[in-house]
């Protein structure tokens, strides 16, 4: 039989690119569930054209729209974040795809996980706000966790058949984004179009965003974590311009195991689909002998502080990692906005880390709590 899949998140660039692997794949997947935040257009024309049981919009005034688009096929339409949550618990559905961005992905995926789901993740900022809490509930239901960010994807693969040998180091790599070789007067100038123009990978603005701060590789390193079970100083940041090579793993005889591809996050969703099988697929081979040279360079964190922030937060543990993720969305969309530079992002989040109340052994409620007065003093900062 097909898996039902529920796809969180469908209309975003992991959520169209998973559509796209079940559409190569109509044999092995069906999708049975599609959510999406506000882009309704999009969210109808993938149900006509997969025929899910179920659709959600989070945004609930799009909610007649969809309705009215979808009344004559037999598809349940639902509305709201609790709707989200609820869905992912329904009996028929065997994987979950949590593609949803920031803070909004932890509590379906805490109900997918309880509702013993398999869950692709492809939200990084779940972990990133609560990992001891997710991971635990993973262990207490057996629900697996199958990484689908592209270097959380490399590491899995490499540790494959390695259960024996202890991981001595992580090197995660990062392509630098758009600006790794400005200067802090560049950096303080740059504009929003240029931020979001990534030299290698087609992602959602958010995540263009946190890439060219390299807070993303901040809240990989967070996620890496928790998912190997590995110490924070034992995942290094390696900065790989070409990303060809996804990350690395070096055992404790020094040999390093890579992962290696074009950039195409559907090589890391479809393997997410079928674990522990490959499929074949039509994506782009690596051609060595046009790939050129491979470089790599070490992070500077005088430009990219961030970097440092998210070391600092998953040391300091509790909800801190939680105060970090949530400055940072209020930094990145006041910057898409225009309201504060480049630069401002990073100053904002240093101070919503210094003014928001420190818990060290958080409940589900305290990083709700958390969040939402995290977000309170990180706006009144611009």
């Amino acid at each position: 039989m097909a898996r039902q899949l529920a796809i969180l998140g469908s209309t975003g660039s992991i959520g169209t690119q998973a559509l796209e692997v079940v559409g190569a794949h109509r044999d092995l997947f069906e999708v049975y569930a599609l959510t999406a935040n506000n882009n309704a257009e999009l969210l109808i024309e993938q149900a006509h054209k997969y025929m899910p049981d179920t659709v959600v919009i989070a945004n609930e005034r799009k909610y007649p729209e969809v309705r009215e688009a979808l009344e004559d096929l037999p598809i349940k339409v639902w509305a709201g974040a609790d709707a989200i949550a609820q869905v992912v618990t329904a009996e028929p559905i065997d994987m979950v795809l949590t593609a949803m961005v920031g803070y909004s992905g932890l509590r379906p995926t805490i109900e997918a996980i309880k509702a013993k789901k398999a869950i692709a993740l492809a939200n990084k900022e779940t972990l990133v706000v609560a990992g001891e809490l997710v991971t635990a509930l993973a262990l207490q239901y057996a629900t697996p966790i199958i990484p689908v960010d592209s270097e959380h994807s490399a590491i899995f693969q490499c540790l494959n058949g390695e259960t024996h040998n202890p991981v001595e180091k992580i090197l995660l790599t990062a392509s630098g984004g758009p600006f790794f070789h400005k200067n802090k007067a560049e950096l303080a100038t740059v504009s929003v179009e240029q931020a979001l123009k990534h030299p290698n990978w087609q992602m959602g603005a958010k995540v263009t965003i946190d890439s060219a701060s390299m807070m993303n590789k901040g809240f990989e390193m967070i996620e890496a974590k928790w998912l190997f079970g590995v110490r924070p100083n034992q995942i290094e940041i390696v900065v790989h311009p070409q990303s060809i090579i996804h990350s690395m793993v070096q055992f404790e005889d020094g040999a390093i195991i890579a992962q290696l591809g074009v950039p195409d996050m559907r090589l890391p969703i479809s393997y997410a689909f079928s674990y522990p099988k490959r499929l074949t697929s039509v994506s782009p081979r690596l051609d060595f002998f046009a790939t050129g040279a491979l470089t790599f360079e070490r992070p500077d964190a005088d430009r990219f502080p961030n970097l440092v922030f998210a070391f600092e937060a998953v040391k300091r543990g509790g909800n801190m990692p939680c105060i970090l993720n949530a400055a940072n969305e209020i930094a990145v969309a006041a910057f898409l906005e225009g309201r504060i530079g480049f630069l401002k992002m990073s100053d904002l989040i240093e101070h919503t880390m210094a003014k928001a109340t420190y818990k060290a052994n958080p409940t589900y409620e305290d990083y709700v709590n958390t969040d939402a007065e995290a977000r309170r003093i990180a706006i009144q900062y611009y």
